[in-house]
């Protein structure tokens, strides 16, 4: 098999593997007080310090979730509910409208950011604010100062990605957040696509939260983390024996936790490394998909220059993935048609009911309904050779000759 689906999830690692391993025999629970259970905190503590040491954040301030989907909830709607909280209380937002009912975003942020906002509006009274993004999905930075300074006194919290999903751009977080801060408004950035593949600097005073996890940089599924400053106040939406600063009850999974945390470590050592090869794979299936097969558009950020004078650290693009458009060819025949050749990719957009959907990345870049079908993406990471990039290159044409065909 063939994966380029990367962006979905990774291949475990060898160290978080070895981790995990090594840790899954624990028995004790690290909130008990017997040796067992004092042996387990003292690995889940070392995995909360090695994991903060490689996001360059005070270990204080990694919460562990099971994953960034939570991560993500935790942020938004912890941060809404305590900025709308009633005098004194400390848990549900007080009766009646939201003093605070603003939330800045974007259009290309992941489902669970957008169905967070969606349910904040429908049940609690938020207030959504849709800055628009560029036809590279990059954000809109004036739109969005405006739409900070209209009025910080009503608006909860603003929220950007680091990196998109379907598209690979890296947005101006650092930018965002220091407009955000300007105005006394907290700051999320969902960082899921970017930590370990980009750098991060998520120690930045004017980033509040930000959501990370371990299956899209090598770790275990099931485990996550939100990255929340020490001076953040949020309502916990899980509630239970207190742990993890209040914010996330539930026993600590040591095993899963010290995965990450090799994960997180081997990342970040072969971050500089890793993405000079990726980068070099993608301008090569750029520029193939591009002088071979007609019409097609890949979206994002294109360099330039050359993988090799770039030095894999000038483009405001994830070097791993290659989102590319083709007319006519929809997107969940391509997908098949590679499938039975035995690569595996991915639309990069909702299925619901069996019905292909348009990607709401597309369509907030400013595409039609038909270009947001007709998409697929190629996500590449520790997996991907210069073989498999030769394959899908050679299997590609075809593909999209038999997609169209089909209507």
């Amino acid at each position: 098999m063939h994966y380029f689906d990367h962006a979905a999830t990774t291949p475990l690692s060898e160290p978080a593997r070895a981790a995990l391993i090594e840790h899954m025999g624990v028995i004790g629970n690290a909130g008990s007080l017997h040796t067992a259970g004092r042996t387990a905190r003292r690995i889940h503590d070392a995995a909360r310090i090695e994991l903060a040491h490689a996001a360059g954040v005070d270990p204080a301030e990694i919460v562990f979730t099971s994953g960034g989907t939570e991560a993500d909830n935790l942020a938004i709607k912890g941060l809404y509910a305590k900025r709308n909280a009633g005098p004194g209380s400390k848990a549900e937002p007080a009766v009646g409208k939201p003093a605070r009912p603003r939330i800045i975003y974007t259009g290309i942020e992941h489902p669970a950011v957008l169905d967070v906002i969606e349910y904040l509006a429908q049940h609690h009274g938020a207030e959504p604010v849709l800055v628009p993004v560029t036809e590279d999905a990059v954000v809109d930075l004036d739109v969005w100062r405006a739409a900070l300074a209209y009025a910080p006194e009503r608006t909860a919290l603003a929220t950007l990605m680091w990196a998109n999903n379907e598209v690979g751009t890296i947005q101006p977080v650092e930018e965002a957040a220091a407009i955000a801060a300007e105005h006394g408004v907290p700051f999320h950035t969902d960082a899921v696509q970017a930590f370990g593949h980009t750098p991060t600097q998520l120690n930045n005073p004017a980033i509040t939260t930000a959501a990370i996890t371990a299956h899209k940089l090598g770790g275990p599924v099931g485990i996550g983390a939100l990255i929340v400053r020490r001076t953040a106040q949020l309502t916990p939406h899980i509630h239970g024996g207190g742990q993890e600063r209040g914010l996330r009850s539930g026993t600590a999974d040591v095993a899963s936790a010290a995965a990450f945390a090799a994960a997180a470590t081997a990342a970040q050592a072969s971050l500089n490394q890793e993405n000079e090869r990726l980068e070099c794979l993608r301008e090569k299936l750029v520029h193939a998909i591009t002088t071979t097969i007609p019409n097609a558009t890949v979206s994002g950020v294109q360099a330039a220059a050359s993988c090799a004078s770039r030095g894999g650290d000038s483009v405001r693009q994830l070097p791993g993935i290659v989102h590319l458009s083709v007319p006519g060819a929809q997107g969940d025949s391509v997908l098949f048609l590679l499938d039975s050749l035995g690569f595996a990719t991915s639309t990069g957009s909702a299925c619901t009911a069996g019905m292909a959907q348009p990607s709401h990345v597309l369509l907030a870049m400013g595409r039609s309904k038909q270009d947001a079908t007709d998409v697929q993406r190629f996500s590449m990471g520790s997996l991907t050779t210069e073989e498999s990039v030769q394959a899908l290159i050679d299997a590609l044409p075809g593909v999209i000759a038999q997609a169209r065909a089909a209507g």
